[in-house]
Order: structure tokens, then sequence, then C-alpha cells
């Protein structure tokens, strides 16, 4: 039954992106630093949408018989995490990294990261981690297919919870800025983000794909 299938979609989606990684740990970030949230949010759920029916009309066979890109996707992949891991340990120096804007500083807060950094960071975070499309193009696109004609629908609920887990983290995380707006709390924030970025690419390098 459609129904059936797009809950399983919905449900398997959610599980898969709910993860902790390197793109969570961004969106959150920016959520609290109230720092250009919709695009970022917005850049998620579009790549994720892209991701997730790019599987459905078959691209996942496709990378499935590709080990060279995915291996080659793999260091790249790991080589930008250390470096957003660094760029993390770096803002723990500057005074100015460490405050959270408010909704009435939010505008001004921006100016000290450019709109297209922010963009290039999250693209980067989904497109070159070679985990996304084992997950999402080939795993939800081969699980699509089992489900024959609800196939799509299965894609559907898969994006769904998508929409409903970066939705909540991006902006869950702007609600509760205030309550993490002090100079330690932000310090421990960058230094967790750091760490995450850092074992993810020790998880790339080490992982057999």
């Amino acid at each position: 039954m459609p129904a059936s299938a797009l809950g399983t979609g919905f449900a398997m989606g959610l599980g898969l992106i709910a993860a902790i990684g390197a793109q969570n740990a961004f969106v959150l970030r920016q959520g609290i630093r109230r720092e250009f949230i919709v695009p970022v949010v917005a850049i998620c759920i579009v790549s994720d949408a892209t991701l997730i029916m790019a599987g459905y009309f078959g691209l996942g066979a496709f990378l499935s018989q590709q080990p060279k890109l995915i291996t080659a996707m793999k260091w790249l992949g790991a080589a930008y995490l250390v470096y957003i891991g660094l760029q993390s340990l770096r803002n723990l120096r500057s005074e100015e990294s460490l405050e959270v804007s408010t909704p009435d500083q939010a505008n001004g807060h921006a100016d000290a990261t450019t709109l297209h950094s922010v963009a290039v960071t999250t693209l980067s975070l989904t497109w070159l981690n070679p985990h996304v499309y084992l997950d999402t193009v080939i795993l939800l696109g081969s699980v699509a297919h089992q489900h024959g004609d609800h196939g799509f629908f299965f894609s559907l609920g898969a994006l769904l919870g998508s929409i409903v887990w970066f939705s909540g983290l991006g902006f869950g995380a702007y609600q509760l800025a205030p309550l993490l707006s002090s100079p330690r709390a932000w310090r421990i924030i960058e230094v967790l983000v750091a760490i995450t970025m850092f074992i993810m690419a020790g998880m790339l390098v080490t992982s057999s794909i």
C-alpha cells in the first residue's frame, strides 16, 4: 500500500539521516549561531531530495559499479572534514566567533561569515561524503525498488523524514541559542564539532569503501 511504503520510507530515511555526523553537527552549530540557518536547512533538504530521487531513478546502480570514484570521494571528504575541524578549533581563540546572535543581532553577526562560505561548507559536507551515496542513493534506492509500484512513495517518505529532521535540528537549535550563549558553552560546542569532524574523517579513511 502507498501509505505503508510512505511510512517505511519516512522511518528509514529519518533513521539514516539522524545519525550523528559532520553535516548534522554543522547544522546544529549554525542554528545555535543563528547564521543563515534557512539557507543551510534548505540546502540540506534539496540535496537530500536530489540524492533520494537519483537513487530511485537508478543512479545507485551506477555508483555501485564505480569503486574508484567512491574511494576518491572518501579521501576528499576526509580532508575537508579535517579542515572544518581545524576551523572550529581556531574559532576557540576568537571571542567574536563565540557570541551567539540574538534575533536583533543576527544580521550584524552574519557579516563575519558570508552566505557563500556557509553554503559552500554545507554543500561540501553533504556531497563530499561518500556515505551519503551509499546510504541515501544506493541503499534507499534499492529498498525503494523493492516496493515495486509503490517505490516512489517510499522515496517520498524518506524525503519527508529529511525535511522533518533538518527543520527540527536547525530551527530547534535556533530557538535554544539563548540558553547556549555563554562563551564557555560555545567553546564546548566548537570542541564537540571539531571532535565530530575528526572522528568522521578517521572513520572515512579507515572504512572499507
